[in-house]
């Protein structure tokens, strides 16, 4: 027997609500707004003056080192002291050149002109050139420059190519990596010579170019009139390794190992920065160390925010990645280390597909 319940039709059921429509590229907007509203993005005058004194001031204790010690073995820990001091020097220009010092653009490009040409012996126009593509296109194949190929091979399909000692090197390229940094410091110069040289239409190109003279010219000559000929070139070589080093080591674990995008992958502002950037955990020591780069997802998010704001708008920006399920990724200092490695030798041996990404192909926008 059959109940009446059964038989009676089902209730009404209310039609289903269309699901609203994802906008990825409105996400960004969402967490800038959040942002905005915390007071991160205003300008610290008091810390870059704090931070510029104490910088003045440790040059004008290792000078006074160079010219009081004589041909001492402690001159080429002087000389480490001088690497470390220029690239400290040049974290400080790549804030103003972000726009973070000064409410001024022009004087923030002054500032990271001079410091860039007169102190770390670099281009500011080539630098400020390059940086600008990297960040509007981080880790995209043929629009970052810093993956290009060259004496290192960040794209797998330009690996097999490479054939004599230049394909030796290449297959073994990650534990090369950091010995090949003892000369980053002479390439940098040597780039920022050949900027001015061959690149007439660059902004400010005389100004730079006496600026960088004064630099590559005038420390060197000091140097060896301090010291003479043989230990002021030693002094010199000490001061470029630790420099190449010390800047490549800086700047390497933000990117290198991440995702790799073709260069006609749509994917939004928010996700493309936060999928090819790596944080460096590690705290205050690792901050000062890095000069705040440690933050490297912030950073491109908010490039125009002091960096010493960075780790305080860390906890948003990881807790709204969680809210719209985005892969936040840090590694401490020494895994990301052995990441970049690991990551350079597989590159070499041509067993990375760069394209073959499934975090950019599940984030493209719709």
């Amino acid at each position: 027997m059959t109940t009446i319940d059964t038989l009676a039709p089902p209730p009404a059921q209310a039609a289903p609500r269309r699901a609203a429509r994802v906008n990825p590229a409105k996400d960004f907007l969402e967490l800038s707004r959040r942002v905005k509203a915390s007071g991160l993005m205003r300008r610290r005058p008091g810390w870059y003056i704090l931070r510029a004194v104490v910088l003045a001031s440790a040059f004008a204790g290792a000078v006074a080192l160079l010219l009081t010690l004589g041909q001492s073995p402690w001159q080429f820990a002087v000389a480490g002291l001088f690497g470390v001091l220029l690239t400290q020097a040049a974290f400080f220009g790549h804030d103003a050149a972000h726009q973070q010092v000064f409410s001024s653009s022009s004087r923030n490009e002054w500032l990271s002109r001079v410091i860039a040409n007169l102190v770390v012996g670099l281009s500011h126009g080539w630098w400020a050139r390059k940086h600008g593509k990297h960040h509007d296109r981080p880790n995209t194949i043929g629009k970052d420059g810093d993956i290009a190929t060259g004496a290192l091979v960040f794209d797998p399909q330009d690996a097999p190519g490479r054939t004599g000692i230049i394909g030796w090197i290449t297959r073994r390229q990650g534990w090369l990596f950091f010995p090949m940094l003892t000369l980053e410091g002479l390439n940098l110069h040597v780039s920022a010579v050949r900027t001015l040289v061959e690149e007439r239409d660059l902004s400010y190109r005389r100004v730079e170019a006496l600026f960088l003279a004064i630099r590559l010219l005038g420390f060197p000559a000091l140097v060896i009139v301090t010291l003479g000929p043989w230990w002021g070139l030693a002094f010199l070589a000490v001061q470029l390794m630790v420099f190449g080093v010390y800047m490549g080591a800086s700047f390497a674990p933000n990117h290198k190992g991440m995702p790799l995008l073709a260069e006609r992958e749509t994917i939004d502002f928010l996700r493309r920065q936060v999928l090819t950037s790596r944080n460096i955990r590690g705290g205050r020591p690792v901050f000062w160390a890095m000069g705040g780069l440690n933050h490297q997802i912030e950073h491109h998010l908010f490039p125009r925010m002091p960096s010493v704001n960075l780790p305080l708008v860390q906890p948003m920006v990881r807790e709204y990645c969680a809210e719209k399920n985005i892969p936040y990724t840090e590694a401490g200092l020494f895994e990301s280390y052995g990441i970049v490695i690991r990551y350079l030798n597989r590159v070499g041996l041509g067993e990375a597909d760069p394209f073959e990404c499934p975090l950019t192909s599940r984030y493209r926008p719709f």
